[in-house]
């Protein structure tokens, strides 16, 4: 399986990138009246969580070491109506961070399908689905879990430390020096860390996405892989991937190994100065018991919220690798668009007349497919490309549907450069139907209507009856309400074919294009299909790939093509008696067809 990814790589050497982040943020922008809300339930959270270590200090040294009951019962309320609001609040800002991580979520993945929606076809080829598959689940779902919850921990986190350190040095400013005194060096070894785990995190991303690939590749390809053997070779391929994403794993969870157990050593060193030198001051009668309790609470809470922030920081590392993915995904510019100036769709509908004027064309500078091509097709005539796989066939219909443009040239339709038609209106005139026939999840019925959204069940039956789709459709249990499994898998190819061909005929386009249409199905089928395709061209401009010239001899003109060049060119009879290239491809075809045969009737 090949995963190698042409698509465009991320710089792994970068810290965390606020450019990156404010663009990530834009999808919450929506939700910033929630978020601020948000933020307000989670200072009130940390509020309460500061005050309480306060009320246990006052319930000491006003209570329990006087042995004071008087207002006890009263305290002992606050702290239960306390207890209560915070719990309150508790629910109300797992409710807000939901929708946050939700919305955001939707907001992404919307997004991303609507960038996937506008990028060229030619995107697609370079492309891996896996890495797309990666983009729009797991990595859509990290950043919006992040933003969400990673705000929770920071405006808590932050709060709270605020809040303790003021209390601390305001109760005592000394005994607060002490406690303190570890920051800095926590602070120092954290930045260090996140570095680290930042890195590795952006490699174990990286690996994801070519494993994803992988998967992507061994399902996709499964019968393939069986027919060649490749099961082995294919497990050997993946395990290194799969080996590469254990190491990158395994050492960013070393270094988070490492780190989270550094903040809780410096958490116990502060707790300990607290009981060192609170103990001592005790012993001294120079602070109250209620204050060294209250100093060890914040002692030990202090660090907790530093443990949760250095949580979240390297999620964020984590989460950064993500987003620069996914916003190089959602800033990819289509390689074809819409010239400026280009204004409303003309209001006739086009005659099918194309003109290819001297176009040259290549995927990758250097590798020519088209050089000074020129072609001249008159409105509704049928023109069949055949020739030697590689020779330029499949690159002429690219062209003609602008899923690429010509590298220099024009190509006219009507007498008109195409390129200033627009671009969704000039394909919405095309019908194409491919080799392998693609069907979406849903009924028979709704498969059809893919061709004209706002078409009736009238009109789509009429589709399938002049495509010959409609007496195997009558035959299904459901009839046109028969629900296509994944892929088709529950139709044979010829019948995801005809429902094709229906798709396409209701579409009525004035110009369509079939590449190698009746090459994967059987003989009686591939008549059926090519019934249905004498319906579809007439009246209209079309376009044949053809592998069995016998479905092409009707063709008013047949283009045999090699190296990116019309060699020949005349209707069936013609080109037999030039006795030439296409002479030899039908005469080589026939006698193998003719053994073939001869072989099965022997058999």
């Amino acid at each position: 399986m090949n995963t190698k990814q042409n698509f465009q790589e991320i710089d792994f050497n970068k810290q965390l990138d606020s450019r990156t982040w404010s663009k990530v943020l834009s999808f919450a922008k929506i939700y910033k009246k929630t978020m601020i809300l948000l933020g307000l339930f989670m200072m009130f959270v940390a509020a309460v969580d500061i005050v309480m270590p306060l009320m246990t200090r006052h319930a000491i040294d006003h209570f329990i070491t006087p042995q004071n009951y008087d207002g006890l019962m009263g305290f002992g309320l606050l702290y239960l109506a306390i207890g209560m609001f915070q719990a309150l609040n508790v629910a109300v800002f797992i409710m807000l961070a939901g929708k946050v991580e939700t919305g955001v979520s939707y907001n992404i993945r919307k997004a991303g399908f609507s960038k996937l929606q506008e990028l060229s076809y030619s995107y697609y080829d370079h492309t891996p689905v896996g890495w797309l598959m990666a983009r729009m689940t797991s990595d859509t779902a990290k950043l919006s879990e992040i933003i969400a919850w990673g705000l929770v921990d920071l405006v808590w986190g932050f709060t709270l430390m605020t809040g303790i350190a003021i209390v601390m040095l305001i109760m005592n400013l000394k005994l607060a020096l002490i406690v303190l005194s570890v920051v800095p060096l926590l602070a120092w070894i954290s930045k260090k860390f996140q570095v680290l785990i930042l890195k590795s995190y952006r490699e174990v991303r990286k690996t994801n996405s070519k494993i994803t690939a992988s998967f992507n590749e061994g399902i996709m390809g499964a019968v393939t892989s069986k027919t060649l053997v490749r099961e082995d070779a294919n497990l050997f391929e993946f395990e290194k991937l799969t080996g590469k994403m254990f190491a990158s794993s395994f050492r960013a969870a070393v270094q988070s190994a490492i780190f989270l157990p550094l903040v809780q050593i410096f958490s116990m060193i502060g707790t300990a100065l607290a009981i060192w030198f609170g103990g001592s001051g005790v012993i001294a009668g120079d602070i109250s018991y209620g204050m060294l309790v209250m100093f060890l609470s914040y002692a030990a809470f202090f660090f907790i919220p530093i443990q949760e922030l250095a949580r979240v920081f390297a999620e964020l590392q984590n989460a950064q690798a993500a987003a620069e993915r996914i916003i190089t995904l959602i800033e990819t510019k289509p390689e074809i668009v819409d010239a400026e100036g280009i204004g409303s769709p003309p209001l006739q509908e086009l005659k099918g007349k194309i003109c290819f004027e001297n176009v040259n064309f290549e995927y990758k500078k250097g590798q020519s497919i088209l050089k000074d091509f020129n072609l001249d097709v008159e409105p509704g005539s049928s023109i069949a490309l055949v020739g030697e796989t590689g020779g330029g066939k499949t690159s002429i219909i690219s062209l003609i549907c602008r899923f690429y443009e010509p590298t220099s040239g024009s190509i006219l339709i009507d007498d008109l450069d195409y390129r200033n038609y627009p671009l969704q209106w000039l394909q919405s005139n095309f019908g194409v139907v491919l080799q392998t026939p693609h069907l979406f999840s849903g009924t028979i019925i709704e498969n059809i209507r893919y061709g004209k959204l706002d078409a009736t069940d009238d009109e789509i039956i009429s589709a399938a009856q002049a495509v010959k789709a409609d007496a195997f459709i009558q035959s299904l249990p459901d009839k046109y309400d028969t629900e296509v499994s994944e892929g088709g898998t529950n139709l044979s190819t010829g019948q995801k074919q005809l429902i094709s061909l229906a798709r396409a005929i209701i579409a009525n386009p004035s110009i369509l294009i079939m590449d190698e249409a009746t090459s994967s199905v059987d003989t009686e089928t591939e008549r059926s299909i090519q019934n249905a395709i004498e319906v579809l061209v007439k009246g209209r401009t079309s376009f044949i790939i053809a592998h069995r010239l016998s479905t092409i001899r009707n063709a008013d003109r047949i283009l045999v093509i090699e190296s990116g060049k019309i060699i020949e060119s005349g209707d069936h009879d013609e080109l037999i008696f030039k006795n030439g290239k296409y002479f030899d491809l039908y005469n080589h075809q026939y006698r193998n067809e003719k053994v073939g045969s001869l072989l099965s009737a022997k058999e």
